[in-house]
């Protein structure tokens, strides 16, 4: 695929953690905010002007954890536990992270705008003691909001929570989870994403127990405002929304190639909802599917005819091995981006109405350069090239890269590994 040729920066932030695949933070307001494990595998974060000037680095410093026999800050080689950051309406940085089934790590800047002033706090102090996938974002009012899991993978509840900048403080925005798997299981949702429909719209998957291939039921909600929610059909739904409630998009059982965070939400050119998601098909080889709703019902439709088969299974973190973008819309029209796990990618168009295929072009949907892909770190033979986007911003211009041994089911290396080299690449138009 052609690329646009944009002038690009490199900037050499410093040293951080590569002995395991794990997401860094790179929050881009006022000046560039960088969350990331340093080569001692503790919280740390930088930050510098965005015209120019040094790079300005803080280690935030959390409790003791006698269960897990370290401090809040330090981590171990868990892929789970990555670091995210935003921003209040006062300039005060909020970074997360470093969660799986832990207590609550947040800390919030004490003076706006300043990284050396992160201190470490408690959010409402109820369900706080096994939390998972902290998420940050804002509401249709840029109100600030939270979201993490309560529990554990086959067991466990998302609650959200908002900051109220008033009373200084975090606030529940629901009273109850808005997904729970009432103890038998639990939802691996996406972020609820705002549409040109002015409605706020959500997919996930349940998964019975922590082994990835017991995920199941692709389900689907909206809402208007957060608080209250309703099937594509208009019905309202009780919270907390559960298997039993919930609209199911693809009633696939347990071992039929659904995997979480697969699935994709986008638009077309008339905002109307569609979604995506990979998982196989009757004769087991693994597919990209599309759905949208018409007449009140969800039609599917299926993207790819591929001959192989991802068969993932077991506890712990996995690569990424087939990829489906969320649908978008650009000059030529409907389209969805794939990668397999042999590394070919490209794009479908698709017809609006039919949603059928009707071009398939083949080539890299990177966004940047394809040597910023190669390995040029002499840290391990088996390292890999990590790069990842500015946080909320759907055309990114800024992203963080460095190399790090691959995703390994969060247990360390046999062999010790070297820090890498963490830098910011920002591109111009």
């Amino acid at each position: 695929m052609s690329q646009v040729k944009r002038e690009i920066e490199v900037s050499t932030i410093g040293e951080c953690c590569a002995g395991f695949t794990v997401e860094y933070a790179l929050l881009v307001k006022d000046k560039y905010y960088v969350a990331y494990y340093n080569a001692e595998h503790c919280i740390t974060v930088a930050s510098r002007p965005r015209d120019k000037g040094a790079w300005q680095v803080s280690h935030p410093t959390g409790e003791w954890l006698a269960d897990k026999n370290r401090f809040m800050h330090q981590t171990g080689y868990d892929s789970h536990n990555y670091l995210t950051l935003a921003m209040d309406n006062q300039g005060h940085l909020h970074l997360a992270g470093n969660m799986h089934k832990d207590k609550m790590v947040w800390f919030r800047s004490t003076r706006p705008y300043d990284i050396h002033s992160l201190v470490q706090g408690t959010m409402t102090g109820i369900r706080e003691e096994s939390a998972t996938y902290p998420l940050f974002f804002n509401g249709r009012d840029g109100e600030l909001l939270f979201r993490y899991r309560d529990g554990e993978s086959g067991n466990g509840d998302d609650i959200y929570n908002r900051w109220s900048d008033s009373e200084q403080r975090w606030l529940r925005l629901l009273e109850s989870p808005l997904l729970s798997g009432n103890g038998l299981r639990n939802a691996y949702a996406r972020l609820p994403l705002f549409g040109p429909d002015n409605q706020w719209h959500m997919i996930w998957m349940w998964r019975d127990t922590p082994h990835c291939e017991t995920c199941h039921d692709l389900s689907y909600a909206r809402s208007p405002d957060m608080i209250h929610w309703f099937t594509q059909r208009g019905e309202p739904l009780t919270l907390p929304i559960t298997l039993e409630s919930g609209d199911v998009v693809d009633p696939a059982p347990v071992e039929q190639g659904l995997i979480n965070m697969s699935q994709n939400i986008g638009f077309d050119s008339q905002g109307r909802v569609l979604i995506t998601w990979h998982r196989y098909d009757a004769d087991g080889f693994s597919q990209a599917w599309i759905a949208h709703a018409r007449q009140g019902n969800w039609v599917i439709k299926l993207l790819s005819r591929w001959d192989f088969r991802w068969d993932f299974h077991g506890m712990g973190s996995i690569p990424p091995e087939v990829i489906i973008s969320a649908p978008h819309i650009a000059d030529g029209g409907l389209y969805v981006e794939f990668q397999q796990p042999d590394g070919t990618s490209g794009r479908w168009y698709l017809d609006e109405e039919t949603l059928a295929v009707t071009q398939t072009e083949y080539g890299a949907i990177t966004p940047l350069p394809a040597h910023f892909y190669q390995v040029v770190d002499d840290i391990a033979p088996q390292a890999q090239v990590q790069i990842i986007p500015e946080l909320y911003q759907p055309q990114p211009a800024h992203f963080l890269r460095w190399e790090a041994l691959p995703i390994q089911r969060d247990v360390p290396s046999d062999n010790p590994v070297p820090p890498g080299k963490l830098t910011l690449i920002r591109l111009h138009a």
